[in-house]
């Protein structure tokens, strides 16, 4: 018996002494930015968020991520990443910070700091414009074929939903090719950002023939940049550099520029 207990303990220790570490090493997480000289953005292609134009990154996020970094003395250097292993990524160190219109839950705020919100986003369904008379109401996508990113707050307002969860359902890689699945004909209905789909759709190209179905909207969520657990350095020193630029203007300007001015939040 008296070995069980100390075996018990043993392991108890342990795991306090890891979880300890983490806490630890993520309290010194902005000395290791700061050595560094760079903040390692992690995002995937997202218009207008994070995306390419004339062979340059550019984006709201982007463009925010570079203002930041700027206000803390480091250089905004970005990476692209598996959004399913977003977490991974961020914890390895493989990147610093989720910036990607990442969007805040409950449940992501066990294993991610947020810092304060910035632009508020919805769910909403896109489908090819020929097809938009038939897919009006929630009730009548229930027997179409639903697409939408792997991992994503799209993915999890078609789970919760009484009427959509055991549709035929599909999980893509991106949200941009959830929208090229539709387009296709693969699948019948893809749920995205509002915000991503926008931005896409506005541009036409490979997206064009595709409409967002007006009156749908399955969840109101806010969008804030995702940093390690237990870093409250960073997320200070972000928190204070995001308050300055909403309120010199910088945010403002680049909500006016991505056509995201209605979806701004105040930062106070």
């Amino acid at each position: 018996m008296k070995k069980v207990l100390a075996l018990a303990l043993i392991v108890a220790l342990s795991v306090v002494a890891v979880f300890g570490l983490a806490a630890c090493n993520n309290k010194e997480d902005w000395e290791y930015i700061e050595k560094k000289g760079e903040m390692v953005i992690g995002y995937t292609v997202f218009n207008p968020m994070n995306y390419e134009e004339d062979g340059e990154l550019v984006g709201f996020d982007t463009e925010l991520a570079k203002a930041v970094c700027e206000e803390l003395g480091v250089e905004a250097k970005f990476q692209v990443i598996d959004w399913n292993s977003k977490f991974t990524e961020l914890n390895s160190k493989n990147i610093d910070a989720i910036w990607n219109g990442f969007t805040v839950t409950q449940k992501r705020r066990y294993s991610t700091d947020f810092t304060y919100s910035y632009l508020k986003n919805k769910q909403i369904a896109v489908v090819k414009a020929e097809n938009a008379a038939i897919y009006t109401t929630i009730a009548s996508m229930a027997d179409a074929k639903l697409v939408a990113e792997e991992g994503s707050a799209g993915e999890s307002a078609i789970q919760a939903d009484a009427t959509l969860k055991n549709a035929d359902y599909t999980a893509i890689g991106t949200q941009t090719n959830a929208l090229l699945e539709v387009k296709a004909g693969t699948s019948d209905i893809a749920f995205v950002d509002s915000v991503m789909a926008e931005g896409t759709l506005a541009a036409g190209g490979d997206y064009s023939g595709l409409v967002i179905v007006e009156g749908i909207s399955l969840v109101e969520e806010e969008y804030a940049i995702g940093l390690r657990r237990g870093s409250s350095k960073t997320l200070e020193k972000i928190d204070i550099a995001l308050k300055a630029l909403y309120a010199d203007g910088t945010i403002a300007a680049l909500a006016a520029k991505y056509n995201l001015t209605e979806s701004l939040l105040p930062i106070a």
